[in-house]
C-alpha cells in the first residue's frame, strides 16, 4: 500500500467498485493491472506512480493484483500484463496494454485530467508560473495556502491581489495591497497598483472595436489612441498596448500632461524589468526621448 493517498491497492470486487468505480465520478481513476512475476509491471509501477503523485488528488492510482484478483481480471477481460485502464464516471474510458514510456502514458491522460500544477521548491514560483499561464483560480488557492502560513508575505499578497483584480474584485484586490508591508516589492506593488488603475479606467471607456473605428477614422485621434490602450492593458495585451502608446508619445508627447509617458513607465513597473517587452520598448522610448 502506497503512503500516498491517491494510490491504493484494490482488493475485492466490492473494494473495486468503492475505489474505482464510485471514485471515477469524482476523479479519473488510473487503474494498474499488474502481477508478481511481471517485469515490465514493475518497471511501469512507479512511473505511474510518479505521474499520480504530480497531479496532487487531479487523479487516482488503483492497483490491481491480477493473481490474486481473477474476479475483477475476468470482468474486464484482461489478456496481457500489464494493463492500465483509465476510469472515468464509472466507466473505462482509454488505456493501453503494455509498457508504455512517459511521454505516451502522459499524451493519453491529456484528454482526460487536467494538466498538474507545475512544481516548484518554493511555493511562490508555482503560484507565479499558475498566473503566468492564466490558470487564476489554481495561483489563488496557493497563494491561501502561503499566507495561511505568513499573512504578511509581501510578494504573495501582491500576487494575490493581482488574481483578485484578474476577477474583478478591485475593491478587496486594493485592500489585500493596503496591507503589504516596508519597500521590499516596492516595484511590484506600483505594478498591482497600476493594473487596478487600467482596470477601472477600462471599465468607464468606449470598447475597444469602438475605439480602432474611431483611429481608422481619424489616426491621429489622440483620445481614442490612448483610451484603446489602456482597453489592450486591461485585457493583458501589452504589447500592442505598449506600441500604441509609444506611437501616441512620439507624435504628441505633451497629450494630457504627458500621460502616455507616464502610463508607460506604470507598465513598466506591471511587467517588471526583466520582461523582454519592456527591455525592448524602454530602449525605444529612450531613443523617442533623446
Amino acid at each position: 500500500m502506497s503512503d500516498t493517498p491517491y494510490i491504493f491497492d484494490v482488493s475485492g470486487a466490492a473494494s473495486f467498485e468503492q475505489l474505482v468505480i464510485e471514485n471515477s465520478f469524482h476523479k479519473p481513476v488510473l487503474v494498474d493491472f499488474w502481477a508478481e512475476w511481471c517485469a515490465p509491471c514493475k518497471a511501469l509501477m512507479p512511473m505511474l506512480a510518479k505521474i499520480a503523485e504530480e497531479y496532487r488528488g487531479e487523479l487516482l492510482l488503483a492497483k490491481v493484483d491480477c493473481d490474486a484478483e481473477h474476479e475483477i481480471v475476468q470482468r474486464f477481460g484482461i489478456r496481457s500484463l500489464p494493463t492500465v485502464v483509465l476510469f472515468k464516471d464509472g466507466q473505462p474510458v482509454d488505456g493501453f496494454a503494455g509498457a508504455q514510456p512517459e511521454s505516451a502514458v502522459r499524451e493519453m491522460l491529456k484528454p482526460h485530467v487536467a494538466e498538474p500544477a507545475p512544481q516548484a521548491a518554493d511555493p511562490m514560483e508555482a503560484a507565479q508560473a499558475l498566473f503566468a499561464e492564466g490558470r487564476i483560480g489554481d495561483a489563488e488557492n496557493l497563494l491561501k495556502q502561503i499566507l495561511g502560513e505568513n499573512n504578511e508575505n509581501g510578494a504573495a499578497l501582491i500576487l494575490y491581489a493581482r488574481c483578485l483584480a484578474e476577477r474583478g474584485e478591485l475593491g478587496e484586490a486594493e485592500v489585500v495591497l493596503g496591507a503589504v508591508k516596508g519597500d521590499e516589492h516596492k516595484q511590484a506593488l506600483a505594478g498591482a497598483k497600476a493594473q487596478l488603475t487600467f482596470l477601472r479606467q477600462a471599465a468607464d471607456l468606449p470598447d475597444g472595436a469602438e475605439l480602432k473605428t474611431r483611429l481608422a477614422q481619424n489616426p491621429e485621434d489622440d483620445e481614442a489612441a490612448y483610451q484603446l490602450a489602456i482597453q489592450q492593458l486591461a485585457r493583458q495585451q501589452y504589447e500592442a498596448a505598449l506600441d500604441g502608446l509609444l506611437r501616441l508619445f512620439v507624435r504628441n508627447r505633451s497629450y494630457a500632461e504627458g500621460l502616455p509617458h507616464k502610463t508607460l513607465l506604470q507598465v513598466f513597473d506591471l511587467l517588471g524589468g526583466d520582461h523582454p517587452l519592456v527591455t525592448t520598448y524602454r530602449r525605444k522610448l529612450y531613443q523617442a526621448i533623446y
